[in-house]
This record gives C-alpha cells, structure tokens and sequence, in this order.
C-alpha cells in the first residue's frame, strides 16, 4: 500500500552511496526528505541535485537530512555523487521496492514510446516517521526552496 499524508510511513532499509544502508527506523528522530528522480547525470536531475547541495546546510539547520533516489546502480550514483559534490547519499532502488512504496512509477511517454518510470517526486517525513510533505509532478525550478520552508515550518 503506498504511503498516505500525515501517515507513518512503511519501514524500509536500501543500500546508499558511501556503502551505508539508509533505515527508516534508524532516522526515527530526524526529519528527513527523500527525493525520488529519474537519472543520474541528465539535466534537470543534475539540477535538482545541485539544488538540494546548495542548500544542504540550511536543511541541517532545521534538523532534516537529505537522500536522493532513482534506480540507477550505486556505481553510478557514487560518480554522479562525487562529479557533482552531493553532501548527502544517494539511494539505490534498483528493484522499484522504495519507489513502488512512494508510488512514483509512472507511465511515461517518450519520442512516441510509453515504459515505467519515476516520477520526479519529494516526500517529507517528520521525526516521529510520519508522511508530513509530497509534492508530485515536480518541476525543478524553485521546488528545493519550497520543500526547505516546509522542512523549517515542521521543524519550527
């Protein structure tokens, strides 16, 4: 069953760059936003990602960590991690298992041609590890902003 705003979220553990396993109920404490993107390495993914480095500290002052997602392979994600000097780990879900959780596998179109995949999407979870914050359909400009205020306003 997917998770539902102002629900506590499923358990679930997945591998990381920097060879940690990011645990649900190890973040039990902390608020944390889990971010779900495409691709490593494409632009607006790149983009996003820079977002959320560039304002990293401002999400550690208001006591929330940051994970990036996508199904690519932790080798990938390490490159596309260390290129870009992301100050936070990237998940791999290789299997869907996390996205099929956050329900952000999507039928998609491209050049014609429909597949699975996964919707740029956000989700905040507050330190109890309960679903406070989605945003779905993201579009990258100005949303790492948007998630910080609400990041600080829970946190507040």
């Amino acid at each position: 069953m997917p998770v539902e705003l102002d629900q506590p979220i499923p358990v679930f553990s997945a591998p990381a760059t920097s060879g940690v396993t990011v645990d649900s109920d190890q973040l039990r404490g902390q608020q944390f936003v889990l971010y779900f993107y495409p691709k490593d390495n494409t632009p607006g993914c790149t983009t996003e990602g820079q977002d959320f480095r560039d304002q990293h500290g401002d999400f550690l002052a208001a006591n929330t960590r940051v994970f990036g997602a996508s199904r690519d392979s932790l080798r990938t994600h390490e490159n596309f991690r260390s290129k870009q000097g992301f100050p936070f780990e990237l998940i791999c879900d290789a299997d869907e298992s996390l996205c099929r959780l956050f329900d952000v596998i999507k039928l998609k179109q491209m050049y014609g041609k429909e597949y699975e995949g996964i919707e740029r999407s956000t989700f905040l979870i507050d330190a109890e590890g309960v679903l406070r914050g989605e945003w779905r359909k993201v579009k990258v400009k100005g949303h790492v902003a948007e998630v910080l205020a609400a990041a600080q306003q829970l946190n507040g």
